[in-house]
């Protein structure tokens, strides 16, 4: 680790000041050119820490930058994975309010619920299955704290990934139920389509990101809880919102979600 912890705390305090006040500022590795990745995550996990000493709950987990393609061209060879606490639950159909938000974005995902615990190393997606209770649609709302969503992977890392709302709901499956790889997904924006992909856009299975997380979190002791909501990463570009805007989601076979952005 390149900070000493009093910069972990302050950075930590900085970065949720700007969520929770739902205003700007530059990218942390302007000032701070030589964090690396260890600090990183130290920074999420206080950012964490400090809302669960408020009463929030641990409700689930992401995983972000799942496309070989973008990871390719980001020069990194595995995913980016933030959590999600309950604050950042949203009900189907529901608003979200677009004052708490900075300049959110939308993405479709593919979301597992497991029945037992995961944990790396050597999680794969064979794993990941066996663990499943079920995979059903949801859509993420990103919400970068970074002035014009301009950041660095280490400062979106230390940002929790761009985390701030999401919804599941739709239709429960099993995973042996379907093959994710080939699942249709389609978003529309007040009625017009405007993504459409299918799940192989997560990296050839969304399995594979939780596979992922799992080998992520087993690194630094850690597992997947059963009863975890995992957000296996968006299978498409994130969208922009305005106030007014209803954003629906339909994946085959899981049925639909939406919300309402007031």
């Amino acid at each position: 680790m390149a900070l000493d912890k009093q910069t972990i705390l302050g950075l930590a305090e900085h970065l949720e000041t700007c969520e929770l006040q739902a205003r700007d500022t530059l990218k942390i590795t302007d000032e701070h050119p030589s964090m690396d990745w260890d600090d990183a995550y130290a920074i999420q996990d206080e950012i964490l820490r400090r809302k669960l000493a408020r009463g929030a709950r641990l409700i689930g987990l992401k995983a972000g930058l799942t496309s070989h393609a973008k990871m390719k061209q980001m020069g990194v060879d595995t995913p980016v994975f933030g959590f999600l606490v309950d604050s950042f639950s949203v009900p189907e159909g529901a608003e979200v309010k677009m004052k708490e938000l900075i300049h959110p974005k939308v993405e479709p995902e593919i979301a597992f619920v497991l029945k037992r615990a995961l944990k790396g190393p050597g999680c794969h997606i064979g794993a990941v299955l066996a663990a499943t209770d079920f995979v059903l649609p949801g859509i993420e709302v990103i919400d970068s704290r970074y002035r014009d969503f301009k950041f660095d992977l280490k400062s979106v890392v230390a940002d929790n990934t761009s985390a701030a709302r999401f919804v599941v709901g739709g239709r429960a499956m099993r995973p042996d139920q379907i093959d994710m790889r080939t699942l249709g997904v389609v978003m529309e924006r007040n009625g017009e389509v405007v993504s459409i992909g299918a799940g192989a856009a997560v990296l050839g299975h969304p399995a594979a990101a939780v596979a992922a997380l799992a080998n992520h979190l087993g690194r630094r002791g850690q597992e997947i809880p059963a009863g975890t909501v995992i957000l296996s990463g968006g299978v498409t570009e994130a969208i922009s919102v305005e106030p007014g805007d209803h954003v629906s989601l339909r994946i085959q076979h899981l049925g639909s979600v939406s919300l309402h952005f007031a």
